[in-house]
């Protein structure tokens, strides 16, 4: 029987400064991996890394634009040098612009595309290129993308933030196929997070508030609570832990798969 044992594997997690970056980067340090932090905030990302080295991990910080092809180029040789190889991607790195489908800021949802979609599209891109036979790598691994419950649910407010999460989920199997048929050697998965704390998640709950779909924040979240069978909001490490998990041996012969950690909303 496999455990979730990552110890020497190399991790990169991207938006790793904060919020469930910053949780699974730590879940994947704790279970033994080295693990880069990738993020465009430099000074939380520098200080999430050093948080991890203070605990005893290996970790690195490694400034990350995931919109950007050339910044990939640059990152991903910087973290297989400074952690000696690379295993695992985690591809969280999002953003999410609250909107009425009858006030969308085309602005928005670009940003929303370029960081959610094409991010992960280049996140899955340079991980190929790293661990498949023949790369800077070159021992295979896992990528993990991060979806949302977004992509399985209709709720009001978040159309195109729900357009790019539902995007990922088919590039993750898409992705999955290729490196299959291709012999790369990587399995690609995804999760699907449940409405979690994070500021990113309470910033959610005041957006919706503010255009009229509920009277307050608090109020919002109840929504939500009532929406899923497990009776809470997500928790940071109930994220961390599936990613942990897909990551490690436990999941093996898991590839093409998108994991809900949604306490049953998106069923």
């Amino acid at each position: 029987m496999t455990s979730y044992d990552l110890t020497g594997r190399k991790a990169l997690v991207t938006g790793g400064a904060r919020g469930l970056g910053a949780g699974m980067a730590e879940a994947l340090a704790a279970a033994g991996a080295a693990v880069a932090v990738a993020d465009v905030l430099e000074d939380v990302g520098k200080e999430t890394a050093q948080s991890l080295r203070d605990a005893g991990a290996t970790a690195e910080f490694v400034a990350l634009d995931v919109t950007e092809d050339s910044s990939w180029e640059q990152a991903v040789p910087s973290v297989v040098d400074a952690l000696g190889g690379l295993d695992i991607v985690v591809n969280n790195a999002g953003v999410e612009i609250t909107s009425l489908l009858a006030d969308l800021d085309p602005a928005g949802l670009r940003t929303m595309l370029e960081v959610n979609v094409l991010g992960t599209a280049l996140g899955i891109k340079h991980a190929f290129r790293a661990m498949r036979p023949g790369g800077a790598a070159g021992g295979g691994g896992a990528v993990v993308n991060i979806a949302s419950v977004a992509a399985t649910i209709a709720f009001p407010g978040i159309a195109g933030y729900s357009a790019t999460k539902s995007a990922i989920d088919r590039l993750t199997k898409v992705a999955a196929a290729e490196s299959g048929k291709l012999g790369y050697g990587v399995r690609v998965n995804c999760i699907y997070p449940g409405l979690t704390p994070t500021t990113m998640g309470n910033k959610l709950a005041v957006d919706v508030a503010e255009i009229g779909l509920f009277p307050s924040p608090e109020e919002a979240a109840a929504a939500v609570v009532s929406l899923t069978p497990g009776g809470r909001l997500g928790q940071v490490d109930d994220m961390a832990d599936a990613v942990v998990f897909l990551a490690s041996d436990a999941a093996k012969f898991i590839t093409g798969a998108g994991l809900p950690v949604d306490g049953g909303m998106g069923m």
